[in-house]
């Protein structure tokens, strides 16, 4: 069984990790972008939220069609998309054009971001979910870990265009996988799925107070994470006058912490329960961006500071996030790829709307940064609290 579980969290992982692959690869480049294509940095950091607000809306679409025409068919054509996407951006002479293949490139990623938490669904319940989600992540955490580093090395080399078509690269390899994946959602399962059963599944998902809360948890819990990717290229690189490489490594360091933490989960959800540890978790997370707003305050500005609290912080994160999810598709088994496109919109329609506010608060500084950061682990606390507090002394 475990082999069976590292075989599919490779495939699913490998999958997943595409379209972050797409973020994460081309970070250390914004700065370049914007000299290349004379855009300034508010222009830069909209092709980024495009890119979530195209995989936030496209889930929508993703979802029910998975459990329509099964689990495969919307995975090619998400990587198509992507792939073409991909080119324009390589192509791309003005920021205009950019962003919009940006998007393009963003409603191809999310099959990849959607579709496998559905299978994993289709497949396991649980604390044996949550082990193979956990795997999952694993695999996963090769694009936050080691594509802002390959970028670096790719843009010394060949340019920033030279990124996208790196990742064009990726999309075919990523056809080649998929071919290996069986299909989880078997034929006489999707003929119960439609179109009208897909308003009223959405509409019981809207419903269903434990879903919306746990699912906030998850939301809230990421959009921190989009804060530190839309900002931290311009702290890390201008405010603190790392090289590219040097941020990729700074980076490497908080996904490391987020993905390596998501290992014990399996261990700890045994012990403590899927709801005991998504309550401890999120609190631990607060208390560490709590303690970083504070240090920050206080008028310490140390880059080494930053990372140490921000990787404890992300670190309980990733204990918090891949619990709450298995949690919230518990109960949902028959409409698991409407319900994890639900989810993954809320998660990249919260993350955009705070991206883009977070904009007209930034001044090259890392406080406002932190202070975006430690309000939504404050409110992952929260919605954990509200949506588990009931039912947190029962196991799973």
């Amino acid at each position: 069984m475990q082999k069976r579980h590292l075989r599919l969290a490779i495939t699913l992982g490998l999958l997943s990790a595409i379209g972050p692959f797409a973020i994460d690869m081309y970070l250390p480049a914004l700065p370049l972008i914007g000299q290349s294509l004379h855009a300034d940095t508010a222009i830069v950091q909209l092709s980024l939220t495009v890119f979530f607000i195209a995989v936030g809306g496209g889930q929508l679409l993703y979802g029910p069609l998975s459990d329509m025409f099964g689990r495969k068919l919307p995975l090619y054509v998400g990587l198509a998309l992507f792939a073409i996407g991909s080119l324009g951006c390589a192509l791309a002479t003005s920021a205009p054009v950019f962003i919009g293949f940006r998007f393009l490139q963003g409603l191809g990623a999310c099959g990849g971001m959607v579709i496998p938490r559905a299978i994993v669904r289709d497949m396991y319940t649980g604390v044996e979910a949550t082990e193979l989600q956990s795997m999952l992540m694993l695999v996963f955490s090769i694009s936050p870990l080691l594509a802002p580093l390959t970028g670096s090395f790719v843009i010394q080399a060949f340019g920033w265009r030279g990124v996208f078509w790196t990742v064009l690269a990726a999309a075919i390899i990523g056809f080649g996988i998929l071919t290996t994946l069986a299909e989880s959602r078997p034929q006489q399962i999707r003929a119960a799925s439609s179109l009208r059963s897909t308003f009223h599944s959405y509409r019981r998902l809207l419903s269903d107070l434990h879903f919306i809360g746990v699912a906030l948890v998850g939301t809230c819990g990421m959009a921190s994470f989009f804060l530190y990717l839309s900002n931290s290229p311009f702290i890390m690189i201008q405010h603190y006058h790392l090289s590219p490489r040097q941020y990729s490594l700074a980076f490497s360091m908080n996904a490391a912490s987020f993905f390596l933490a998501a290992q014990f989960n399996g261990r700890l959800a045994a012990r403590i329960g899927l709801k005991g540890l998504v309550l401890q978790a999120s609190t631990g997370f607060a208390v560490a961006m709590l303690l970083l707003t504070a240090v920050f305050a206080a008028g310490v500005d140390h880059l080494w500071i930053l990372i140490a609290l921000l990787c404890c912080g992300y670190a309980f994160l990733g204990m918090t996030t891949p619990t709450a999810t298995i949690l919230a598709l518990e109960d949902h088994g028959a409409i698991a790829g409407t319900a994890s496109a639900l989810m993954g919109t809320m998660q990249f329609g919260v993350g955009s709307v705070l991206m883009l506010a977070s904009g007209r608060f930034a001044d090259g500084r890392p406080m406002p940064m932190i202070i975006g950061i430690a309000v939504c682990a404050l409110l992952a606390m929260a919605c954990a609290r509200v949506a588990l507090r009931r039912t947190a002394g029962h196991r799973g």
